[in-house]
């Protein structure tokens, strides 16, 4: 069986590259969502460790990370980092969106998985929606109702285009530019 990575990224270059976090700030406000990870590609092996390296500092060392296989093409038991490993299970009934870390000494953290082709504004807007402190949005809502904003945003960009190549004139119901006469030109014969 042949797998292919889906790699925006390739993997020397994701591996140095810092971990894209936007991280819920402590408070005594608890969430369903910790903050928010946008990796670079699907490839588990070299996404985990910048992830792990950054958040060592802040949450304690990471020694465990569940993901959901629909979203990654491979998924290794354990991942180096190091000179230690930090090990990887999948659960399918694990919201798809959502990747769970683990340390002994500090916890449990959710992110909420942005997936690497997402647009930058997109991204943007997905990061700040996880990270705010006590809201009761799962992964799978808050990447739900991404695809509706994109879709409102996606939809004014092409009304505007369209405002724009008719110079500037609306549509009436009956399909003629408002402001402008339905009747033929005079001299048709109409």
């Amino acid at each position: 069986m042949t797998t292919i990575l889906d790699r925006t990224v390739p993997r020397d270059l994701a591996t140095e590259l810092p971990a894209r976090l936007s991280l819920t700030p402590k408070t005594t406000l608890a969430g369903l969502l910790d903050g928010a990870w946008w990796p670079r590609s699907r490839d588990l092996e070299a996404e985990l460790p910048p992830l792990a390296a950054a958040l060592d500092g802040v949450w304690g060392r990471i020694t465990r990370v569940a993901v959901n296989p629909t979203r990654w093409p491979v998924v290794p038991r354990t991942v180096a980092m190091g000179g230690r490993k930090i090990h990887v299970g999948w659960f399918t009934e694990q919201d798809p969106d959502k990747l769970l870390l683990l340390s002994y000494t500090a916890g449990r953290w959710d992110l909420l998985v942005i997936p690497p082709e997402t647009a930058p504004a997109a991204a943007a807007r997905l990061m700040a929606a996880a990270a705010v402190p006590g809201s009761v949005l799962t992964a799978g809502v808050l990447m739900a109702d991404e695809g509706v904003i994109g879709r409102g945003i996606r939809d004014a960009v092409r009304r505007e285009s369209t405002w724009e190549d008719e110079g500037g004139a609306f549509l009436t119901s009956s399909g003629n530019p408002a402001g402008r006469s339905a009747l033929p030109p005079p001299g048709s014969g109409s």
